[in-house]
């Protein structure tokens, strides 16, 4: 009996897409959370000389795809396992009523203001 391997670094290179879902789906956390890029704004990519970051809860983001492009708002969660984040504002009624947050793929949103209480965030954008 053969052993099906979970996760394999050598997946990330193939051309094939269902291996690439496969990668991404299977990925440890410590990889899945460099997935969780977001392009940067035009103002901060000329400050910090990056075109993008991974997002983390505080910043400010605008959606630029979906149901809800061109609204704004801060990170309220992120969800590495899933690879999705949640906005303040970017809110759906459900039929009973009440408001939920809608899971949005970093990919389609901007970073328009990054969140520097962390000193080793900081330090890591004043590097390059």
């Amino acid at each position: 009996m053969i052993k099906m391997e979970k996760f394999n670094s050598n997946w990330k290179s193939s051309k094939d897409p269902s291996k690439q879902r496969k990668y991404r789906y299977n990925a440890p956390k410590h990889i899945k959370s460099k997935l969780l890029c977001a392009p940067l704004s035009k103002e901060l990519k000329e400050k910090n000389k990056k075109k993008s970051v991974r997002v983390r809860k505080g910043d400010r983001v605008k959606v630029l795809r979906g149901q809800f492009k061109g609204k704004s708002g801060k990170v309220e969660r992120v969800d590495i396992r899933r690879e999705r984040i949640w906005v303040e504002g970017v809110q759906v009624q459900k039929k009973e009523g009440t408001k939920v947050f809608y899971p949005l793929h970093p990919s389609k949103v901007i970073i328009t203001e990054l969140n520097l209480e962390d000193k080793k965030r900081k330090e890591s954008l004043m590097r390059k």
